[in-house]
């Protein structure tokens, strides 16, 4: 790579941090993004780098105008889709883009209308659960509630309730391995060694087993669910073929994956934000209870609950899910000044461009606000990543927000939320993941 006047982390620097980093390397990247500036690279040791980035123009150029020159890295390439599989999320170049075509239209928001009353119902199911008055750790039960709208989004009828919640263990018992496995590579040969990575691939063939039986199931009944494992199984190539099992089985574990994890992120941290911004979730209180907005069918909630909208869109900006993103140039590209050889593999930070004090008035602070609809986009829209950008942004985007919207009216309507912590703690693994999220629901 051409110097460029890169600074560069040294490999050192990254073993004298190598606790912190596994712990939470957010903190190190900013003192580096504070350091360094806007761009940096880090050594990874026998002439091995990675750049980071948090310029979000840089992101933009990579993500969305001259994104076939860059394909995602083995990060999720080669080592995520060891366990979930070559599906949206990991697949690359051709194939990406014959899945994307093919699955896309399963998402349109005609379709996701029809899967609004299921997951108004597992919402409703879920919260029921919650124990007024009584101070609870919110992240399992917003877990809980997220897999299952995913699970009954795609296997609607009754009936699987022990093979979902073995799914969603294996789901996260592979990410926690994952995690290690991505902040150590240097103790990859101890993982193999000591058996890890053969019990974790052990656990993905049982889910993977799972799903085959479910859709054997499925195919043998003549009964239509209208779910997205129909969708799925409907969709066709341009040649006139379906999916075969094992396609459908990457593509679900991806949903399983990517659609519950980021889902239950943003709707803890959405709770906590209200808890600790209490005129913020009246005014959210007063949205879903006041005037036109009572007893409105779920597609008429999603559609006037533009406040709670707003809070969700702001949480996202404080607390990405996919907080961040990697790309691999294949072929030699130049942004700026900045020269970019094939081969070289680039961190995009989310969680810095959405607090970038360039782009934002006072980023520390919650303001549902900065995304009122009446105020032009330009003022965001290119630093704003949520669901990522460009042809590969999350395909589940609406699915997503639909989800929450339900879930934070629901709650606040039901629910006084009141903070139960100082401070708001995170954990970044494959998504940023909130910590002790104590909170009490009181009746109102």
């Amino acid at each position: 790579m051409k110097d460029n006047n890169i600074e560069t982390v040294s490999f050192f620097k990254v073993i004298r941090n190598a606790s912190r980093i596994l712990k939470n390397p957010l903190p190190f990247h900013n003192e580096n993004f504070e350091k360094y500036g806007d761009v940096f690279r880090v050594s990874l040791g026998f002439g091995n780098y990675v750049l980071f980035t948090r310029d979000a123009a840089f992101a933009r150029h990579m993500l969305q105008k001259h994104h076939r020159k860059y394909h995602k890295s083995e990060l999720q390439s080669k080592d995520l889709a060891k366990y979930i599989g070559e599906g949206l999320l990991t697949a690359n170049g051709e194939k990406w883009l014959k899945q994307r075509r093919l699955i896309q239209p399963a998402f349109h928001k005609k379709k996701l209308e029809k899967l609004v009353v299921t997951i108004k119902a597992v919402v409703e199911e879920e919260l029921s659960r919650i124990q007024p008055n009584t101070t609870i750790d919110v992240f399992p039960l917003m877990n809980d509630l997220a897999f299952k709208v995913v699970a009954k989004s795609l296997f609607s009828y009754s009936g699987t309730t022990d093979a979902i919640s073995r799914l969603q263990h294996i789901t996260e018992t592979a990410q926690k391995f994952l995690i290690k496995e991505i902040r150590q590579p240097y103790k990859r040969w101890w993982f193999h060694l000591t058996g890890e990575v053969k019990r974790t691939l052990a656990l993905t063939q049982e889910a993977r087993d799972i799903l085959n039986s479910l859709i054997e199931e499925r195919r043998k009944d003549n009964q239509r669910y209208d779910d997205l494992l129909d969708m799925l199984l409907d969709a066709r190539y341009e040649d006139g073929s379906a999916m075969d099992n094992e396609q459908l089985i990457d593509e679900i574990l991806i949903l399983f994956t990517a659609g519950h994890e980021t889902t239950s992120n943003a709707l803890t941290f959405a709770l906590m934000l209200l808890g600790k911004h209490p005129k913020i979730q009246d005014k959210v209180y007063q949205e879903v209870v006041g005037g036109e907005a009572v007893n409105l069918d779920p597609l008429q909630e999603i559609t006037k609950y533009q406040y709670t909208k707003q809070c969700i869109e702001e949480t996202m900006r404080l607390y990405p899910p996919a907080y961040f993103s990697d790309r691999l140039v294949i072929d030699d590209d130049q942004y700026k000044d900045l020269d970019l050889p094939k081969g070289t593999t680039v961190l995009i930070s989310f969680f810095e461009i959405h607090k970038h004090k360039d782009f934002w008035e006072k980023p520390e602070q919650f303001k549902p606000e900065r995304f009122d609809p009446t105020v032009d986009k330009k003022e965001y829209a290119n630093q704003y990543f949520p669901f990522g950008a460009g042809p590969r942004m999350c395909i589940g985007n609406n699915f997503a927000m639909y989800e929450m919207v339900l879930a934070i009216s629901d709650l606040v309507r039901a629910y006084k939320i009141t903070p139960a912590f100082d401070h708001i703690e995170i954990k970044p693994l494959i998504t940023l993941k909130p910590q002790n999220a104590l909170l009490t629901f009181t009746p109102r």
